[in-house]
């Protein structure tokens, strides 16, 4: 079962041109808010018209501009969780999942709400209404609601972004759950990095209504295809570069030289490496030997419960601009290692770890 799309819809300031197809593997869309994200999911569900272009699912055309086809959203299949629930709040839970149901005999409408109710987890809610809810019981009662009329394809926005922490952990097991055994297109809209490489197995880049990435989410991180791609999957450390000779560049916002391990059919224009990829050498003694190997002194730090970024300038102290060269991520446990060795410290930007970018 496969959804194919190709749009594309004149927005406000921007127009929205996409042109993918989504299998049985989880589809994360990754962009910054105004991305055009909502309005793709919502041209999908039929909520929204595209200008030109056409949608089938499962081999079924939903949308064709220049045919004239434009299936109702009712009869699209398409199972939609908004991104704030929409749930009705005069219905009880049971009628809430049960609302797209009414062709359904009562007998199997009741069970197949029992059901729901059960593999989402919000059994003995069914009387209850919205307002009396949790912000992760809601959730999963939209959830269920979208998977009560068996959708051949499910579509979330931003499913966790109302969440508080502890919730957002649970309702993401669930969701990585019913995604384990749903098996048909699923695409999740969100701007949370880590959140769409969890959720996802493919991920969709999208930047002022363009494609500007699209694949396997270990291929797109670990070889982003522009600057661009590479800030919006994270990247913090990114520099404009110069070939030197075959594998070495220079980095020349960093003032050093690079051995890297990646060819590059054009020109690079930018090395860049990944905060989480800088590593740390354990003595001095054992800095003169390797490769891409600088000292580099602390500019500053900022802490989080599990994690320290830091701030670092290579080669000589900082100075009052307070202006660092690199971005760095350790545990704890590691930063504890270290963190009271006299400067200069020596990172080490491993070659298989930088990559390169065109212009």
């Amino acid at each position: 079962m496969a959804l194919e799309v190709q749009i594309v819809k004149r927005l406000r300031d921007f127009e929205l041109d996409a042109s993918f197809s989504a299998g049985d593997s989880p589809l994360s869309v990754l962009g910054p808010s105004g991305a055009g994200k909502t309005m793709l999911l919502r041209c999908i569900a039929g909520l929204e018209r595209p200008d030109r272009g056409w949608i089938a699912l499962d081999g079924t055309v939903l949308f064709d501009a220049e045919r004239h086809i434009d299936v109702p959203p009712r009869r699209r299949r398409a199972g939609m969780l908004f991104q704030h629930y929409a749930l009705f709040p005069h219905r009880t839970v049971r009628e809430n999942i049960a609302f797209g149901l009414h062709d359904l005999p009562r007998e199997e409408r009741g069970r197949r709400v029992a059901a729901l109710a059960g593999r989402t987890h919000v059994t003995g809610l069914e009387q209850c209404y919205p307002k009396e809810l949790s912000g992760g019981e809601q959730q999963r009662v939209a959830l269920a609601r979208a998977l009560a009329i068996e959708p051949k394809a499910l579509l979330l926005d931003e499913p966790l972004s109302a969440l508080d922490t502890h919730l957002r952990s649970q309702v993401e097991a669930q969701l990585q759950e019913t995604f384990a055994s749903y098996r048909r297109p699923v695409l999740l809209v969100t701007h949370n990095i880590e959140e769409a490489y969890r959720l996802g197995g493919e991920l969709l880049v999208l930047s002022r209504g363009r494609i500007a990435a699209f694949g396997a989410k270990e291929e797109v991180f670990r070889r982003p295809p522009s600057v661009e791609v590479a800030r919006l999957t994270g990247c913090k450390n990114l520099s404009r570069a110069r070939a030197i000779s075959p594998g070495m560049v220079e980095a020349l916002d960093w003032g050093c030289r690079l051995r890297v391990a990646q060819d590059m059919a054009r020109p690079a224009a930018y090395a860049a490496i990944r905060a989480h990829h800088i590593g740390f050498v354990e003595s001095s003694s054992d800095a003169g030997g390797e490769e891409n190997v600088f000292p580099c002194w602390l500019v500053r730090s900022s802490e989080t419960p599990f994690r320290i970024t830091l701030y670092l300038r290579l080669h000589r102290p900082p100075d009052s601009s307070g202006e660092h060269h690199l971005q760095a991520e350790v545990s704890k446990e590691k930063w504890q290692l270290f963190r009271d060795r006299p400067f200069p410290w020596h990172v080490r930007l491993s070659p298989e770890a930088i990559f390169l970018l065109p212009e």
